[in-house]
């Protein structure tokens, strides 16, 4: 399991990195066709400088806004209550060859699980209020070494180092579409916009497949470090798809956006009612065609719990 999930933490870096490369060669051409050689290499520089800025701002801050939007209570050592919370997460840092992040409890309406860090504010784990109700604890030990997954492999920094180049390409587009000098390009600063706008569009996707097979790797870091793992897991993703998508519904979209949502455990776009095990069976036995999650953050469950039963019946 281990080769499985190196390949995948290496085809997500790959694709990070090349997203990281076509987005600078796509700037670099556009800018230097319409301001010329020497403007370019000083717009690219200074273009450059902003993401890094925008990066590092956003890496360093985000987990204080986060804290924020998700009310987020930190879990105290001397809270007895949860001394075997903490304890659990010490374990499963251990296993996952980690520092042990802090703990969290998050005040909202459905039941997730999230980890995220930085220089500042370190690392972090943090679980909503309704998955300590739903879930046992050999479950949320299964959870929780996803979310210790995250973190082993920066998957964060990842996020925050890529997440913002199709925005850039985007503004560059809108910039060519309202700049007066440009006009005089004719048509061709426009057709050049849209395209820039479509290939912004693209890289959206491209990011949400490099968080689908983030989350996979997750996924087997779970299977392993955890006792028995992967059925566990099954089990409790099959129960945090199933709740948000009855009890919880109404209240999935507190403090979510694009990319706090490829944080979390489970998309909270995915739903399914009805008794845990049937909805097990159909997902062990369910064909998902590829282009069903192309707009998803997350993979589908049933590709999920398909993996994780593979891991489960060759450690039989």
């Amino acid at each position: 399991m281990d080769l499985l999930s190196a390949k995948l933490r290496i085809a997500t870096l790959l694709g990070g990195a090349a997203i990281a490369v076509v987005a600078a060669a796509i700037i670099i051409t556009v800018v230097q066709y319409f301001f010329g050689t020497g403007f370019s290499l000083y717009f690219l520089s200074l273009i450059l400088a902003l993401i890094l800025a925008m990066d590092i701002l956003q890496w360093l801050f985000s987990p204080y806004l986060i804290g924020l939007a998700y009310r987020l209570t930190p879990v105290s050592e001397n809270n007895m209550n949860y001394s075997w919370l903490l304890e659990m997460i010490r374990n499963i840092a251990q296993n996952s060859g980690i520092r042990t992040p802090k703990a969290y409890i998050a005040e909202v309406g459905f039941p997730n699980a999230f980890a995220y860090s930085s220089p500042l504010a370190g690392r972090r784990v943090a679980i909503t209020r309704p998955l300590l109700n739903i879930l046992s604890r050999n479950e949320l030990e299964a959870v929780l070494a996803h979310e210790l997954g995250h973190l082993k492999h920066r998957d964060v920094e990842l996020l925050f180092a890529i997440g913002l180049i199709p925005s850039l390409i985007f503004y560059i587009a809108y910039g060519l579409i309202f700049s007066g000098d440009n006009r005089q390009q004719g048509g061709y600063a426009l057709i050049i916009a849209l395209v820039l706008m479509a290939l912004s569009f693209v890289f959206n996707l491209i990011i949400l497949g490099i968080n689908r097979m983030r989350e996979s790797y997750a996924d087997i870091n779970a299977a392993i470090v955890a006792s028995n793992g992967a059925e566990n897991l099954q089990t409790a993703l099959a129960k945090i798809v199933s709740y948000s998508g009855t009890r919880f519904r109404r209240k999935r979209t507190e403090a979510t956006n694009n990319m706090t949502n490829m944080l979390l455990f489970s998309d909270l776009n995915s739903e399914a009612d009805g008794n845990i095990a049937a909805l097990l069976d159909k997902w062990k036995t369910m064909r998902v065609s590829s282009l069903h999650s192309i707009f998803s953050s997350h993979p589908h469950p049933a590709k999920r719990i398909q993996m994780l039963e593979k891991i489960r019946n060759k450690s039989l």
